[in-house]
């Protein structure tokens, strides 16, 4: 989520406070997830809910006070705080406060991921899951139609990840295909897994080369990588015979092209600069 004004100290905030919460041994992260995740459904749908819980014009613990009321046995005591702490905050728009809601719901399963373990799995499924699609036409306008019921999507999304990836990866992707709030599907994915990088403060770089890189070219790249950008660089790897010879990384929005041994050489000799 890219937020403004108000409501990027509102988030801060917002993930200051789920952070604190998730790291109680005592927390259950996939509850936390499901149950943010049909907040969001709901304040999604309901507009005139979403805009009195941010109205700027209403005291912050009124609008604590009928979050509380309004989801207090519906969902859980840890959901009801954080929601309670985040409509006291100011939001520029009101749909920024779903926004980080939906965030917060991705963020609690991949929590889940990384207390079981799974968190690489994850992030290396839905980045393939991704590629799937994007090469299978037929798959993608099967998820992306507007018109066909979430119920049918997400049965599809079972049939083909059950067995075959994480139970957190499944959720996230029938998440974000049966709600996709004007996300593209090729968006959702991406935003996901920067998401699941940033659960361990790590960029990731998409890597695309023309035959498979060694272990030790792996190593180096993602060295030379981690030393040029001052974080720790997770590699997603990619093979296209049509990068001939060389190698195509990308960043974020920077793209870096040219072989192996000329990239890791420039970033060694900027970094001795």
């Amino acid at each position: 989520m890219t937020a403004h004004g108000a409501s990027r100290e509102a988030l801060g905030a917002a993930r200051d406070q789920f952070d604190a919460l998730t790291d109680q041994a005592s927390s259950d992260p996939a509850q936390l997830a499901g149950e943010l995740a049909a907040v969001t459904a709901l304040l999604h749908r309901e507009v005139s809910l979403r805009r009195v819980l941010t109205d700027p014009a209403q005291a912050a613990d009124a609008k604590a006070d009928l979050a509380a009321r309004l989801f207090g046995g519906q969902v859980g005591g840890d959901t009801v705080d954080l929601l309670s702490g985040m409509v006291r905050s100011r939001w520029s728009q009101s749909r920024d406060l779903v926004d980080a809601l939906e965030e917060l719901a991705d963020t609690a399963d991949l929590a889940a991921a990384q207390r079981s373990g799974t968190l690489d799995d994850v992030e290396d499924e839905l980045f393939r899951f991704g590629r799937i699609v994007s090469a299978d036409a037929g798959l993608r306008a099967a998820l992306s139609e507007r018109n066909a019921p979430a119920a049918a999507k997400g049965e599809l999304l079972h049939r083909l990840l059950d067995g075959r990836a994480d139970a957190v990866t499944e959720r996230l992707v029938i998440r974000l295909v049966t709600h996709p709030r004007g996300r593209s599907l090729e968006a959702g994915l991406e935003a996901l897994s920067a998401l699941a990088a940033e659960r361990r403060n790590r960029m990731v770089a998409v890597v695309t080369s023309a035959v498979p890189l060694s272990d030790t070219q792996k190593q180096r790249l993602a060295q030379g990588l981690s030393k040029l950008y001052g974080r720790q660089i997770r590699l997603h790897l990619d093979v296209d015979p049509e990068v001939l010879g060389g190698i195509r990384v990308q960043v974020g929005d920077e793209v870096i092209n040219g072989s192996i041994a000329d990239r890791i050489e420039e970033a060694t000799r900027r970094m001795a600069a």
